[in-house]
């Protein structure tokens, strides 16, 4: 009887744990939408099946769209948003029809289906700009959460996709899916994914009207640009909520720059931070860096930056150095700036576990360092072989960090910073970060490492960079970073990594450079000449004439000294150190190639006015240095298909050479008239040139109507004060207007209206050429001497005067050349 009973007991659990599951998934479709409601500008709909969306009007040209179930938090809170952007008040029109909801700006309509919850959006003329497929979606299960969130739109066949950051890809993104997930990349090849940073934006391009997509989700994100030829784009998160923006265009660029205005943009650099700068993996010892500084200036190869990386320091821990290397690193910094170097220092995350060690010990008792669930340290290997992170997503943390900088500013003087390693990086593992269950702080929103990740590197820079302001306050930051999100453009430039001497990465360095600066990161450039391996000395002449247009210009090798190098495979060790005394200066491959390169950064520092120019432009207004040829006329086809010809600034295009022994490039020219800068030749636009380029030059070309400022060569920014001005004016077929910023190249006095915006009009007539000056900002330059040369006049003038002043014509090689003063107001060429 027992038996039976105890039989029937067992039939009754094994009966409920086949009921049991591993799991219990659950998947979300909006269903009817059967209420909303609007306060002020945002509207809320809500779903018989719960779910609900929210849209909120920004300004006439950006809406956020966010979707939320039951139990989510519903929080504003961004780290990619800057935090002084306003949302503006705007004219709403808001219809209820059988079907819909249409929601209307005076630029953009939103059209929400009833039936489930799709979003589409169209322009004011009623054309459509991007529309749901399936539109929301989420799969979560009760043992592990959210695993996806996800959207889906239509990718109607030509529509092109442009962005997501540093992507080892073509331009043009569509047919491929990718992934945002910080990674160590160290040697990526072409196609590699993901890489150092994660940018969840992109800019679609449909029937000549662009638009764009900004996922802000720091979960690893997936972009998906009809991967399976099905006319289906989408993008989706590992965690969070739904949350975007869309941003109307209607052009490319104007997308670039409503986005890098809604996640922010940085302050103007200082002059220096834009010169030529000289890395390698590392200069030491002392004498070492003396000698490097002693050759730039002594071969008068111009320079303005200095990088000591990981082995200045005391066995690897950060805001130390190594006494027997350098010991006494600021009488040595000293010397270096009277020179004309400045001095840029390596500061990674992980700290050294040493109980001798202040900054350890310090962090250590604070608990400033970032913790595994229950509370212990997470301890992984990076240089140390045993590290502690810091949690930078916490404000004690980053006011503690940022104060570490003091000694290094402060006392020693060192000029700019450079955070490294930040993705966090891990040695040895093959996750190559952090457990995703390590706990951070999140600005008092605790989460896991699984959320936190693609912000680590981001709240590093930030944290860096508040520390320098704070004990360098009145000088302008420089502040280079590695790792980094949506917005981190606040806070540092960026380069592409850790990349490879060879033909290809060449080219990569052009693509990823154009596609970080239309991503919201003007401030970039590639490690010169490839940090890994060793290029040609025609390779290395190449890359250094692509680098003369990039906002950054750093060369930087990983050199041959590998001792601790944990990346370099053990074969190659002998290798390289036999060859410890072939670095990657401009001056290693002989005086032939010393010669070239020399003139090749000489051309850098002719160009700083214009750059510094553009960078006006990009911190007043977002609009990006670099930007694809398709960004100048997203209406040419041609233009669209370029994947190597790209504009620098508003009035440059660059074609660069990026194959191994050409001695000419074809270039395609779009609408317009475009000069060539080596010899003022006039080509016309919509055409394909075939270019002489030899060794010895970069083919670049100037608009028609432009006003191009021309800075005299010095060896440092700094090295005096400028004797005269130069403007080469480039005569068009119309009216053109261009403009030069100035200012004291260093400090915050431009903030308080010590600056000079000129703008130029040039008006074109039969017979006549008239350029006009207007000025705003009360800064003065030194120089006393403007120089202009008119070039491509398209008749022989006899007359000339200035300020109603006549004046004696000079001409030279088919320029004409007039002198004026700073403060010119107008010059008349006629016949």
């Amino acid at each position: 009887m027992a038996e039976n009973k105890l039989q029937k007991s067992q039939n009754s659990s094994d009966e409920e744990d086949d009921d049991r599951k591993p799991d219990i998934i659950s998947r979300y479709r909006p269903g009817h939408i059967i209420d909303h409601e609007r306060k002020g500008q945002q509207f809320t709909f809500h779903t018989e099946n719960r779910v609900k969306l929210q849209i909120q009007i920004h300004n006439p040209d950006i809406i956020q769209i966010r979707y939320f179930l039951e139990g989510d938090v519903q929080s504003d809170f961004s780290y990619a948003i800057d935090p002084d952007f306003q949302s503006e008040e705007v004219d709403i029109s808001f219809i209820e029809e059988d079907r819909l909801f249409e929601i209307s700006t005076a630029t953009l309509s939103c059209i929400i289906t009833k039936k489930n919850m799709l979003v589409h959006f169209f322009d004011a003329e009623g054309n459509m700009i991007c529309e749901d497929e399936h539109g929301f979606y989420r799969r979560e299960s009760l043992m592990k959460g959210i695993s996806e969130i996800k959207v889906t739109k239509k990718a109607p066949k030509g529509d092109r996709y442009y962005g997501l950051g540093d992507k080892a890809y073509k331009q043009n993104l569509r047919g491929r899916a990718f992934e945002n997930w910080n990674t160590d990349a160290y040697a990526y090849e072409r196609g590699e994914d993901p890489l150092y940073r994660s940018v969840p934006f992109y800019a679609g391009l449909h029937q000549d009207r662009a638009y764009g997509i900004f996922l802000d989700n720091t979960y690893r994100t997936r972009f998906s640009f009809d991967r399976k030829e099905n006319n289906i784009s989408s993008f989706s998160a590992a965690g969070g909520v739904m949350n975007y923006y869309f941003i109307n265009g209607p052009t490319l660029t104007e997308v670039s720059e409503r986005f890098a205005r809604l996640t922010g943009k940085p302050e103007m650099p200082p002059m220096w931070a834009i010169g030529y700068h000289q890395c390698r993996w590392s200069y030491y010892p002392e004498s070492r860096v003396r000698h490097l500084a002693s050759t730039f200036r002594k071969k008068k190869i111009p320079c303005d930056a200095l990088y000591l990386d990981i082995d200045y320091m005391d066995e690897y821990r950060v805001f130390t150095w190594n006494n027997d290397l350098f010991p006494n690193p600021a009488e040595m910094i000293s010397d270096l700036k009277k020179q004309g170097f400045k001095t840029i220092v390596m500061i990674d995350p992980g700290v050294k576990v040493d109980d001798n060690y202040p900054v350890y010990t310090e962090g250590r008792e604070n608990r400033y360092f970032c913790t595994r669930p229950d509370g212990e340290m997470i301890i992984a290997p990076v240089w140390p072989s045993k590290c502690a992170f810091p949690d930078f997503t916490h404000p004690d943390v980053r006011d503690w960090w940022g104060d570490l900088y003091e000694d290094l500013l402060q006392e020693k003087h060192i000029s700019g910073i450079w955070n490294d390693m930040n993705e966090p990086a891990v040695f040895e593992i093959e996750a190559k970060t952090f457990p995703e269950h390590v706990r951070h702080h999140f600005e008092g929103h605790p989460c896991s490492h699984k959320k936190a990740h693609n912000i680590y590197g981001m709240q590093m820079a930030r944290a860096s960079l508040e520390g320098i302001k704070k004990h360098n306050p009145d000088k302008r930051p420089f502040l280079l970073t590695r790792a980094n999100f949506a917005g981190g453009q606040r806070y540092a430039a960026l380069w592409t990594g850790d990349n490879i001497a060879s033909w290809d990465h060449l080219k990569l360095a052009n693509e990823q450079s154009q596609r970080l600066s239309i991503s919201g990161y003007s401030f970039v450039g590639s490690d010169v000449g490839g940090f890994v391996e060793q290029p040609s000395p025609e390779l290395f002449s190449r890359w250094l004439q692509l680098a003369i247009f990039h906002p950054l210009f750093r060369n930087h090798t990983m050199g041959y000294n590998v001792d601790g190098a944990a990346a370099v495979k053990k074969e190659e060790v002998e290798l390289r150190k036999a060859q410890s005394d072939l670095d990657q200066e401009p001056w290693v491959f002989g005086e032939k190639y010393t010669d070239i390169n020399r003139s090749i950064i000489e051309l850098r520092y002719r160009l700083l006015n214009y750059l510094y120019t553009a960078f006006y432009n990009y911190v007043q207004h977002g609009t990006p240095i670099i930007r694809p040829l398709g960004f100048y006329d997203q209406t040419d086809k041609k233009a669209l298909e370029e994947n190597d010809a790209f504009m620098f600034g508003d009035h440059i295009l660059v074609s660069p050479v990026l194959e191994k022994g050409a001695e000419e490039v074809e270039t395609y020219l779009p609408e317009g008239k475009w000069y060539d800068f080596r010899s003022g030749d006039l080509l016309e636009g919509r055409q394909t040139h075939m270019v002489e380029a030899p060794l010895s030059e970069i083919p670049f070309f100037v608009k028609a109507g432009t006003v191009l400022p021309l800075r005299e060569v010095m060896q440092y920014t700094q090295e005096r004060d400028p004797e005269l001005l130069e403007l080469n004016v480039y005569a068009g077929s119309s009216d053109q207007t261009g403009q030069l910023y100035e200012d004291a190249e260093e400090g915050y006095n431009y903030k308080e209206g010590d600056y000079r915006l000129t703008s130029y009009n040039i008006e074109i007539r039969e017979n006549s050429l008239t350029i006009t000056a207007s000025r705003e900002g009360k800064f003065k330059p030194k120089y006393d001497t403007v120089l202009l040369n008119i070039i491509g006049l398209s008749f022989e003038p006899d007359s000339l005067t200035v300020d109603g002043k006549a004046q004696s014509l000079k001409k030279d090689d088919g320029r004409y050349t007039v002198q004026a003063t700073p403060d010119f107001n107008k010059i008349i060429l006629s016949r």
